[in-house]
């Protein structure tokens, strides 16, 4: 081979160059607002980024931090987001309300939901709730389907009485009084228990009936339409990340301190381990990671629509889809 020039040599660096910053170019943005602040539920959308699987797709993906399911929903809703994690049954009462959204892939396919409070507070069950106060952020998901768990036992929404509080405030919220007690998803209890010990009393919503879809990856309709191969691009990548942190979980939780200061690594791997339980379910371990079974979406459109005036009635088959899951992508079997 004859030797390059100089020139040539240069030529070939700035080509390459361009080249380069060519390929960047073509990445597709989407951005990404998550359903709260970053924690060990969220350690395989980071992982993916980590991993750079998302670049390795072609997808140049910006993470939002989260405010509560309601916040997430109506941000991807009105396209201020093009995609997110949003709990299903506030995404169907934000559908309801005219929010252009459509789930693209479930994460909880068991419902997260718990409530919490003292003993010292006298309450010992659900029955005891009326006249006392609860805190959560105006956008928690559990607060927003507060309704369907009190419908569901012959109560009403106003038995208790809503305090606004900071998403980091529960527990000191809690503990100083302010508020009889609060609502937190099961991959959270760790908190709680750590913070009261003996004093805590919980139950979890399945128990008391109401046992809906939880967190699943949501996307507005109208980028869904015009962008349905980065849409797939982005579920593909989503499923597969979720399914490798289910069998190497302290790799990926491992990556988040990277992302956001104050992780407790310890406490993100309960985090973490409590998801994946949530994760398992029938379909999820036979049809597919992140499958949505018509039927149950069918009997959570009907929970909601029976606690909740849907200001406009939708068919409950639009708010979903499975065409960008992978079968062979299976949920391992994960007892509660």
């Amino acid at each position: 081979m004859k030797p390059q020039s100089r020139l040539g040599i240069t030529l070939s660096i700035v080509s390459a160059g361009i080249l380069s910053a060519g390929a960047a170019a073509a990445q597709d943005k989407v951005s990404f607002i998550l359903n709260w602040v970053t924690a060990g539920e969220h350690a395989a959308v980071y992982y993916a980024d980590h991993a750079g699987w998302f670049e390795e797709a072609g997808l140049d993906v910006s993470i939002e931090q989260g405010k509560g399911s309601a916040v997430a929903a109506q941000r991807v809703g009105v396209g201020a987001a093009e995609m997110g994690i949003a709990d299903l049954g506030t995404s169907m009462v934000a559908r309801g309300a005219g929010a252009d959204i459509v789930a693209v892939m479930n994460i909880y396919a068991n419902s997260p939901y718990q409530m919490y409070w003292l003993a010292e507070s006298g309450m010992e069950d659900l029955d005891d709730f009326p006249g006392h106060k609860f805190g959560n952020p105006p956008g928690d998901a559990a607060r927003a389907m507060w309704p369907a768990l009190a419908g569901a036992n012959d109560m009403s929404p106003d038995d208790i009485t809503w305090v606004n509080i900071a998403p980091n405030a529960k527990v000191s919220a809690l503990a100083s009084g302010a508020i009889d007690g609060t609502t937190f998803f099961a991959n959270y209890h760790h908190v709680m228990a750590n913070a009261f010990g003996d004093d805590l009393r919980w139950f979890a919503w399945s128990e008391k009936g109401v046992n809906p879809y939880g967190n699943s990856i949501i996307a507005n309709g109208e980028f869904l339409e015009e962008n349905r191969d980065v849409v797939g691009r982005m579920v593909e990548v989503l499923q597969r990340s979720h399914r490798y942190c289910v069998e190497n979980g302290e790799e990926c939780v491992g990556v988040l301190s990277d992302y956001a200061s104050g992780i407790t690594v310890e406490n993100e791997q309960a985090n973490w381990d409590v998801t994946t339980r949530l994760m398992s379910d029938e379909f999820s371990t036979t049809k597919g990671l992140g499958y949505f079974d018509p039927g149950r979406i069918a009997s959570d459109y009907e929970l909601v629509s029976k606690y909740f005036d849907i200001a406009s009635p939708f068919d409950p088959e639009t708010i979903y889809t499975n065409e960008f899951i992978d079968p062979e992508i299976t949920m391992i079997e994960i007892g509660n």
